[in-house]
């Protein structure tokens, strides 16, 4: 029938059908309302994690558990934060609804540097700067800040429906966790993987510590780059005679490098021995030039063959003469700037290393072990121990480098914080000075920086703790070899997360963990100052776990020595300052937050947990980071990863695919659209989007998930109107159901097993675009609109109305069920407004499906339907287009089509599914053939259907028969 919402339907003795007709009645209202409606939801929920365990615990459900990555308790939270924890809400709701008991506890990572500086800013900003403030009164004011931002992202956390054990939340901070990372640190320091070792780590002169691979960030920077002559000083019998000869210029093996500062820490030169080298001697310049090059007629320099050109186009020389073949082997080098101060009047060997090319520069790599990995590792390799410290830990020379003493190579403060000082600028000149530099120019390139400060790094030799990636443990693997096993023995979501982690695994260098700053966890030991050796005492360890326990880390750096060392000389042993690494405090989270709480340890209480963890949940830069110091922390310690599965996600863009920034403007705040469209609207979007790749968001592209919302909406509000007063005396039996009640079910049955699995395998897109397809084309589309004036005209008691009715009702216990995890605060407002006494939605596991709702036939049969359906809808469409009819009620049309394709209809009233008065099926030509003719009957006065029998009984002369017997029937229902 029509919409009878709009219009009176009254027989010609003026008697108005309106209140005979069953019109779908809810007070779930058509706008969402969302803003407002979410928080009352939320204050109804009260603590919804606890009664979901306790109920699940109950029924000794299997116990599941996702273990939180912490976010950084330094600001409010923003749309990376948003996808992060909604993909985790997902999870855990999803587990909760598939009949899981699950454990997820939301925790925060605390220390590091960006609270560090927020309180080193408060403090200036009241004249004190940090090294008049004591360390106890700096880190109270550090933990009361991050303590601050907990409690404002927990807020704005449950705001967007995050549901877990907030209550007890974990944070790196608390006096207990904070011992309980010493205590993992002891772990390591009494294996005998710790040690303390003198190389080039990635320095932040701006922060004054080191740096781990994770927090380095690559952006492009112009550099200096200079071409620096070596003179040979000495050579074997395997190079040509004349090359020392005072007969022709002494040759100069000739370097290249985008670091002019780290020429005073040289110490030898590496060179490819792959790579073909050659004498050269210069026999032109360059004319017309506005400068006079540094090169002369007659200098001779040793250059890899390949980059000759290219070095002598930088220097300006026109002509050049290969003199001979050179192996560099065994040749040694004056420093550049030994001409300069005796200091520098050191050998420069030349050294075999693989890491030398001949694709850029000029085949030969200057090497200042001080101040590169490769550097290091050669220098090493060639047996020298010796590593000269050039740049202290504020980025200028130290006072023994000659020349350059006290030279900022990075600036600290003032303006020109982060920039570089003039230290480059100044070895140049003393180049020039010396009459050793060739060329310079400058390079754009891609430059480590701290993703903190923004700033430049620099590498710097510097004593560090480090624990061992290839020291053979006392099983005979190392470190490295069992995360490499625990990797394999993972399962990634996406699968490729394998593959990325495990080849930084396999490159990584030995893990760096500690840092020279006041806001974190202590490397709580000591160390013989004797034999440089950590003290491993059980009794000593005791006691510092203790105090740290009682008293957070403030108590190693406050109490003195003797109160940790007991009968110990205290002079004998140095206190570690250090606080660890912000990565290892994180590293170390399913220490004290799974395997604290899991039974098979001990625990004993009423909110289990168990290690390792089902599922780690974060973005894919964390497979350099918290994937991945958690991975060594449990594999050093416990011999495998603490997890069993790990799963990714991308970065959020603008919707132009463009990376999010404040200052362009660009950026979506999480609470804005919560406060314009509701947080259901955010968490659809997360769960349209491709997580596994990087997404896009902004008001386009949310204008679009509305439209997705509304869908869902209407479906939902269309179920709760058409089940007004539904009770179990309707229902029906499958097999007492026409044919497109068990098509529905069949839907049913099919959806239900794509959801279970796609829950099952986090492939949130997977559930809500099927589910989102079914309620606009199987459930609007066709069944809703065909069984629309059955709904509203049948008699309550007819077979074919109660089917629709029971079939409805499974529909709205599913999609209730299925897109609870996704849009829990709508799907709550549903369940509530049909079942106001039936608690939340959200305790709800899925109803199970039968397997005899499986109708293959059925589904065939639609397939089927639905091609004929196509035409005739496109035919009626043009014929109210042409005003030939109204509507579909005033059409008879005869559809004429091949017998294969008008088999589907075989016990079907094609009229029903055509939504028109009547209809001829026509068995005949090639392909579907539509005329629409005019429905020639009188108009039903209450479902306006043109049919035959209007009329046919003489109590209702304007009514249908149908619709005659329906009316009598309410009739005497209501006398």
């Amino acid at each position: 029938m029509a919409d009878a919402t709009n219009d009176t339907a009254t027989e010609a003795s003026g008697r108005d059908y309106r209140d005979t007709v069953f019109l779908p009645e809810t007070p779930f209202p058509m706008r969402g309302g969302l803003p407002k409606k979410e928080p009352e939801i939320i204050a109804a929920w009260g603590d919804l994690y606890s009664h979901l365990r306790a109920t699940r615990q109950a029924q000794k459900a299997p116990l599941y558990v996702l273990h939180d990555g912490p976010p950084y308790a330094n600001g409010d939270i923003h749309i990376g934060h948003a996808l992060n924890k909604t993909l985790k809400d997902f999870v855990v709701r999803s587990r909760f609804l598939l009949g899981y008991d699950v454990d997820y506890v939301p925790g925060w990572d605390c220390h590091g540097l960006p609270i560090e500086w927020k309180i080193e800013e408060q403090f200036r900003a009241k004249g004190r700067r940090k090294d008049e403030v004591s360390k106890s009164e700096f880190r109270k004011a550090c933990r009361e800040y991050a303590a601050g931002w907990i409690d404002v992202q927990r807020d704005q956390f449950k705001r967007l429906g995050i549901t877990g054990d907030f209550d007890n939340r974990y944070a790196t901070m608390d006096f207990s966790t904070e011992a309980a990372i010493v205590a993992e640190f002891h772990k390591f320091k009494n294996s005998g993987q710790l040690y303390r070792g003198s190389k080039p780590v990635m320095w932040s002169p701006v922060e004054r510590t080191a740096l781990a691979d994770a927090e380095v960030e690559y952006h492009d920077h112009v550099s200096p780059t200079i071409w620096v002559k070596f003179p040979v000083v000495g050579a074997t019998d395997s190079h040509p005679d004349d090359l020392l000869s005072f007969r022709a210029a002494t040759p100069s093996v000739v370097i290249w490098t985008t670091t002019p500062w780290t020429i005073p820490a040289n110490r030898a030169i590496s060179y490819g021995p792959e790579i073909a080298y050659g004498l050269y001697e210069v026999t032109a310049l360059e004319e017309g030039l506005d400068y006079e090059p540094w090169a002369k007629p007659g200098d001779r320099f040793i250059i890899a063959d390949k980059l000759a050109e290219d070095v002598f186009k930088a220097a300006k020389i026109s002509g050049f003469t290969r003199v001979d073949a050179i192996n560099p082997s065994g040749l040694e080098c004056a420093h550049p700037l030994a001409a300069l101060d005796s200091g520098y009047g050191f050998s420069v060997p030349l050294l075999a290393g693989d890491h030398v090319t001949d694709d850029a520069g000029t085949g030969f790599v200057h090497t200042a072990p001080g101040h590169g990995a490769d550097d290091y590792a050669v220098w090493l390799a060639h047996g020298h121990r010796e590593v000269p410290d050039t740049v202290d830990a504020d980025g200028a020379y130290y006072e023994h480098v000659p020349l350059f003493a006290g030279l900022k190579v990075l600036e600290t403060e003032g303006k020109k914080t982060g920039k570089f000082g003039p230290a480059n600028g100044a070895v140049m000149e003393k180049l020039i000075e010396a009459g050793n530099l060739l060329a310079r120019g400058r390079m754009e390139h891609s430059y480590p920086h701290s993703w903190r400060s923004k700033a430049p790094i620099i590498f710097r030799n510097t004593p560090q703790w480090f624990i061992r990636m290839d020291e053979e443990l006392e099983d005979g693997a190392t470190l490295r070899d069992k995360a490499l096993t625990a990797i394999d023995a993972t399962a990634f979501h996406p699968a490729a997360g394998k593959n990325r982690i495990r080849s930084m695994v396999e490159s990584r260098p030995d893990w760096l963990i500690s840092r020279q700053r006041a806001w974190g966890t202590p490397l709580a030991m000591f160390v013989d100052k004797q034999t440089g050796q950590p003290l491993h005492d059980p009794e000593v360890d005791t006691r510092i776990l203790k105090a740290v326990s009682e008293g957070g880390a403030d108590a190693w750096f406050d109490r003195p020595d003797a109160d940790f060392l007991g009968a110990h000389d205290a002079d004998r042993f140095e206190k570690i300052q250090d606080i660890l690494d912000v990565w290892f405090d994180s590293g170390c989270t399913h220490a004290f937050t799974l395997e604290a709480r899991d039974p098979a340890h001990g625990y004993v209480g009423d909110r289990p947990s168990h290690w390792p963890a089902d599922l780690y949940l974060e973005g894919s830069d964390q497979h350099r980071g918290w994937f991945q110091s958690n991975l060594l922390e449990g594999s050093g310690t416990r011999g495998r990863a603490p997890y069993d599965a790990v799963l990714t996600h991308g970065f959020t863009q603008d919707e132009n695919g463009e990376k999010m920034s404040k200052s362009r403007g660009n950026t979506t705040d999480p609470a804005v659209v919560i406060k314009e469209s509701g947080a259901d609207i955010l968490r659809l979007w997360v769960a349209l989007v491709d997580y596994a790749e990087d997404q896009r968001i902004g008001k386009q592209i949310l204008q679009t998930t509305v439209d997705a919302y509304r869908k869902l909406r209407n479906t939902v509000r269309y179920l709760l109107g058409a089940l007004n007063g539904f009770d179990e005396a309707e229902r029906l039996d499958r097999s007492e159901m026409p044919p497109l009640e068990q098509f529905i079910l069949h839907r049913l049955w099919e959806l239900d097993g794509q959801v279970r699995q796609a829950y099952e395998e986090y492939r949130f897109q997977d559930v809500v675009r099927p589910v989102l397809e079914f309620c606009s084309g199987d459930l609007s589309a066709l069944y809703f609109d065909v069984r629309k004036d059955s709904l509203y005209c049948d008699r309550p008691d007819s077979v074919r109305r109660r089917a629709a009715r029971t079939v409805m009702d499974e529909v709205f216990m599913r999609l209730t069920a299925w897109l609870a995890p996704l849009t829990p605060f709508t799907m709550e407002e549903a369940w509530t407004t049909r079942f106001p006494d039936a608690g939340s939605n959200c305790a709800r596991v899925i109803p199970e499906t039968p397997g005899e709702w499986r109708n293959p036939v059925e589904a065939k049969r639609w397939a089927g339907v639905n091609t004929v359906l196509e035409v005739v809808n496109e035919a009626l469409e043009a014929a109210r287009r042409d005003k030939l009819i109204g509507g579909a009620l005033d059409a008879w049309p005869v559809v004429t089509a091949p017998a294969d394709l008008l088999a589907p209809f075989e016990g079907l009233d094609a009229a029903e599914v055509f939504r028109t008065s009547g209809a001829e099926l026509v068995v005949g030509g090639d392909a579907v053939t539509v005329e629409v003719k005019l429905a020639d009957y009188p108009k039903c006065a209450r479902s306006w259907r043109r049919v035959p029998d209007v009329g046919s009984d003489a109590d209702f002369p304007d009514l249908s028969a149908r619709d005659a017997d329906a009316v009598r029937w309410l009739d005497a229902q209501k006398a």
